[in-house]
C-alpha cells in the first residue's frame, strides 16, 4: 500500500520525522535529495527512532535510549546493544511529496 506523507521540501535534511502509516509508526529520514524510511521503534527497546541522531555520512540513525546505530538502507543494527534488525520501507519521491509502500 502506497501512501503519501509529506511533501518532500518539509524535511530537513540530516533529520527524522514520525508518520503513522495504518498501524505501523515510521521514521522518515531525508538526507539531500533522497529519503528512507524505517520502522520507528528500536529493536532492543521500545523507543522512537525518529527521536534518534541521523548520521548523515553511513546513512545511520542512532537510538537515543542505548546508542544502537540502524542502517537505513537495511535497518540492520550496526552496533550494540540491539542485534535484530527493524524494518525498512520503499521510499520515493513523486511529484514534490513523500511516498512510502508499507507492502
Amino acid at each position: 500500500m502506497k501512501t503519501t506523507v509529506c511533501k518532500f521540501d518539509e524535511l530537513v535534511s540530516g533529520k527524522a520525522a514520525r508518520f503513522v502509516v495504518g498501524e505501523r509508526a515510521i521514521a522518515v529520514v531525508r538526507i539531500d535529495d533522497k529519503v528512507y524510511a524505517i520502522g520507528d521503534k528500536c529493536s532492543h527497546a521500545d523507543v522512537a527512532l525518529s527521536d534518534g541522531e541521523v548520521i548523515t555520512d553511513t546513512k545511520e540513525i542512532e537510538c537515543v535510549r542505548h546508542a544502537s546505530c540502524f542502517s537505513l538502507e537495511t535497518g540492520k543494527p550496526n552496533t550494540l546493544p540491539a542485534t535484530q534488525p527493524v524494518p525498512v520501507y520503499v521510499a520515493t519521491i513523486e511529484n514534490g511529496s513523500v511516498v512510502i509502500d508499507v507492502k
